[in-house]
């Protein structure tokens, strides 16, 4: 078996090292709740100041692995699907406005159908007064032909009662 040298040896001690100072960081009593977090902090103190063992050999240091690319595209997905939610929202609710607007459009129109047909039946109804007001005399004249129509009656009737009576007189006159 052959001995190390001085400067074999030292840095076989350094790397013999150097995982005992990565299990220590690991097992530290102030480490956080998450298992990475110690890994992390023991990778950024050994990438901090790499260290040289008494040979001169600078030791391993651990790579820090990207996230996982599982994780980025889950992220990706659902900003996507959430975008396209977002869309779809803002979509329904500009078809909403549309509708809103053509019904606005509609009900304006129609009220102004019914503003033109209460202008034609405003202007009806003052032609009507206008030749209700233009026949009114002769109403009047009719008015008050019946009412002496009514008085002839009456005095018809009564000069009919009254020749009754004189017919009556001379039969009566006559028999005796």
């Amino acid at each position: 078996m052959a001995t190390a040298t001085g400067d074999e040896a030292a840095a076989m001690d350094s790397i013999s090292r150097a995982p005992a100072a990565h299990s220590a960081a690991l097992s530290a009593p102030g480490a956080g709740s998450s298992q990475t977090e110690p890994a992390e902090e023991g990778t950024e103190a050994a990438a901090s100041a790499p260290k040289k063992g008494d040979g001169g050999v600078e030791t391993a240091e651990e790579a820090v692995e990207p996230a996982e690319p599982d994780i980025n595209e889950l992220c990706s997905d659902m900003f996507e699907k959430m975008a396209i939610f977002l869309q779809g929202e803002l979509t329904a609710t500009c078809e909403d406005y549309r509708l809103l607007e053509n019904m606005n459009k509609l009900t304006s129109l129609k009220y102004m159908e019914m503003k033109d047909i209460s202008i034609n039946i405003s202007r009806n109804l003052q032609d009507l007064n206008n030749k209700y007001a233009s026949l009114q005399p002769y109403l009047d004249q009719i008015n008050e032909i019946e009412q002496h129509v009514t008085s002839l009656e009456q005095a018809a009737y009564k000069l009919d009662a009254y020749s009754k009576k004189l017919e009556a007189r001379f039969k009566k006159l006559e028999k005796r």
